[in-house]
């Protein structure tokens, strides 16, 4: 049976096209059975209902209660019975129910090597501090900022002309590729945390 995947979010949705055009090939053994977003009007919306995928949009009014906002989320979310949920750029931060209904199910990419470069601006701090090597990688969601277990991840080197812009460019295919590499191996095998460290074990009869 295929790994069930509730993609989030924010924006244009290239991250879940990357999953989209997966999907149609039968290595994959995943299938997004739902996309929500926090902006009702989103070409990642559109993305996913040219696939044929149901969309639900879920918008956080100003001055709402969040706590609120997260638990409906959450029920949102549920409702679809996922396996696995996928931030894919998801500009909201997810609460207490949120984490708790889906723990060590949750996985998010960021486009720089954790645990260095944290937070909002990882592409712009990594080359601002002059390293060589940055990249992409996709963990574990937990309470804090861009601080769960690592599931993955892949290098960019860095040239001597980039820009925050090129080089961001450049991290966003390496992130589309890697995340479909993940949600590949977590539809094939089942998966663990000791400590920080993903244990990988065999095929969990999906």
């Amino acid at each position: 049976m295929a790994l069930r995947v509730v993609v989030l979010v924010s924006g244009s949705g290239t991250l879940l096209q990357s999953l989209i055009d997966a999907q149609s090939g039968p290595e994959f053994g995943a299938r997004i059975v739902a996309v929500g977003s926090d902006r009702p009007a989103v070409e990642g919306l559109d993305r996913a209902r040219q696939a044929g995928i149901p969309t639900f949009s879920h918008p956080l009014p100003k001055g709402a209660d969040r706590a609120a906002w997260d638990r409906a989320l959450t029920e949102l979310v549920a409702d679809h019975q996922p396996d696995v949920v996928v931030l894919a750029g998801f500009m909201k931060l997810v609460g207490a129910a949120f984490l708790e209904k889906f723990s060590g199910r949750i996985i998010n990419s960021h486009p720089a090597l954790l645990p260095s470069f944290p937070g909002m601006h990882g592409t712009r701090d990594a080359l601002d501090h002059g390293v060589k090597i940055t990249g992409s990688t996709v963990f574990l969601v937990d309470d804090g900022v861009d601080s769960g277990a690592i599931l993955d991840q892949a290098a960019v080197r860095v040239l001597d002309d980039d820009t925050v812009d090129s080089l961001h460019e450049r991290i966003k295919i390496t992130e589309r590729e890697l995340l479909v590499r993940v949600v590949a191996r977590m539809a094939a095998q089942s998966w663990w945390v000791e400590g920080r460290k993903i244990c990988w074990g065999g095929s969990d009869g999906r």
